[in-house]
């Protein structure tokens, strides 16, 4: 019996263990906000330490090629939740107040006829939870929105993006320009759920805490999980525990909070690992939602920050972790070749752990279940597509904030609606995004130009070339 057909046993029998397992399986889905994909250890940083999450790339695998649908908040959030592309729920920007939501084209809260991958889990049996930042509706002036718990989750804690049951910041005296922050206190204003005051440095302990109660919740009720942890570190004003601050730069500030949301984590990787049955049974899904802020956090080599279209405003790290789920052969490996976005997660998930897709629902997302289990390395069939957040000014009016955005295959156009000023980028060998070679390859530039015109003119038309 040769090696090659002892491996193909193999990988059959793991790409088909959700079928035959007896339990189905854990979910856990980490989500960061405004991490930049240079911002831990393992995908490159030497200044920030990141040892629990190293560890958990270690034991899993790291993916360098996954991007999230939106260089901001709400859409990309909104992606991860539904499987589509966020425009179509006219969701393109940051939530914000009414005024501005309207003035933007932009609708105040995700419509509940969206899918959600929640109420997927909920009825294939599981018990969901989502804790921590949600904004996706509910905050400033805006009270009338569906709780968080109406999407398909058993229990819900968020912070002043959301309503429901929540935690609101008090903030030490740092200098900062919003220290004392009235959105928390816009957000109480609102009632709709207990709410607790809390110092904003122990949010993260806090949330954490949370998500391992609501594992002890599932088990108390003898179903499998799905539970979203979703902080809102790294997103700034930065405020680690006294002892992390430094010298109060932005920078120290920074790096203290990214080693205390890595402290805190260790608790609840710690909590499943620990657990035979929590550490053979349980997928973690590691990433963030969105670039970080421009001269904060780092994209490490990529262009660009939160708010734009280039690598380093929609490229993050993707790690996987599951023992019982991820080939052995691919333990601590790297896959810098399987494109996966956002849109991707909630197909793959429901694929992984075999729940109900409804009929009313389609996908703009793949199922990519088997790449990221290390099963297979998949092509992508189908191109990933952006635009440039509403509301977002262009910091020049030519070239430095495109409005829209396609990834197919090995290439990447960048253009603005009306079809001026187009840049292609070879991204496997300029992921920079350094040379502009539309004069090189006029027909990728045609075709590229083309789909992503297509497809902006079946989306609600939010965003306008000059905004």
């Amino acid at each position: 019996m040769t090696k090659s057909f002892i491996s193909g046993i193999l990988l059959f029998f793991l790409s088909t263990i959700t079928v035959f397992s007896k339990e189905k399986p854990n979910v856990l889905f980490v989500f960061i906000d405004d991490m930049g994909y240079g911002d831990l250890a393992c995908f490159g940083n030497t200044t920030h330490e990141t040892p629990n999450i190293d560890r958990l790339a270690d034991e899993g695998i790291r993916f360098t090629q996954f991007y999230v649908n939106a260089p901001i908040c709400s859409p990309s959030r909104v992606a991860v939740t539904t499987g589509q592309y966020p425009s179509r729920w006219e969701i393109t920007s940051f939530i914000n107040d009414h005024k501005a939501n309207v003035k933007r084209g932009m609708k105040d809260y995700l419509n509940l006829q969206a899918p959600s991958l929640a109420r997927n889990m909920k009825d294939a049996g599981y018990y969901t939870a989502h804790i921590g930042k949600w904004h996706m509706g509910g905050g400033r002036d805006v009270g009338d929105v569906p709780y968080i718990t109406e999407y398909g989750f058993d229990e819900s804690v968020t912070q002043f993006e959301g309503i429901g049951e929540r935690y609101l910041a008090t903030y030490e005296t740092l200098n900062l320009p919003d220290s004392t922050r009235g959105l928390e206190k816009m957000s109480a204003a609102l009632g709709k759920g207990e709410i607790h005051w809390i110092k904003r440095e122990d949010c993260t302990e806090t949330y954490v805490t949370r998500a391992i109660q609501a594992i002890k919740n599932a088990q108390a009720a003898g179903k499998p999980f799905y539970v979203n942890l979703w902080p809102d570190d790294m997103h700034t004003p930065n405020e680690p525990p006294k002892h992390l601050r430094g010298d109060l730069s932005t920078q120290a500030r920074y790096s203290g909070v990214i080693k205390e949301m890595d402290n805190q984590l260790e608790r609840l990787f710690s909590f499943i690992r620990n657990s035979p049955e929590l550490r053979d049974n349980t997928l973690i899904i590691f990433t963030a939602d969105n670039g970080p802020a421009k001269n904060v956090g780092s994209p490490g080599p990529l262009s660009g920050h939160k708010g734009n279209l280039y690598e380093g405003g929609i490229r993050e790290p993707l790690i996987i972790w599951g023992p019982s789920f991820i080939s052995s052969e691919q333990v601590g490996k790297t896959n810098s070749t399987t494109v996966m976005a956002g849109i991707d997660l909630a197909p793959s998930i429901i694929q992984f752990v075999g729940a109900k897709k409804y009929k009313k629902d389609t996908y703009d997302g793949v199922d990519m279940s088997k790449s990221m289990l290390g099963i297979e390395t998949s092509k992508r069939t189908k191109p990933i597509m952006w635009q440039r957040p509403s509301g977002i000014t262009k910091m020049n009016k030519n070239t430095d904030n495109p409005d829209l955005a396609i990834r197919d295959g090995d290439y990447k156009l960048l253009i603005n609606i009306d079809g001026s000023n187009p840049q292609l980028y070879n991204i496997v060998s300029d992921e920079e995004e350094s040379e502009n070679i539309t004069d090189q390859h006029p027909d990728i530039t045609k075709k590229l130009k083309k789909k992503v015109l297509d497809w902006y003119a079946e989306m609600p038309q939010i965003i306008s070339a000059d905004n």
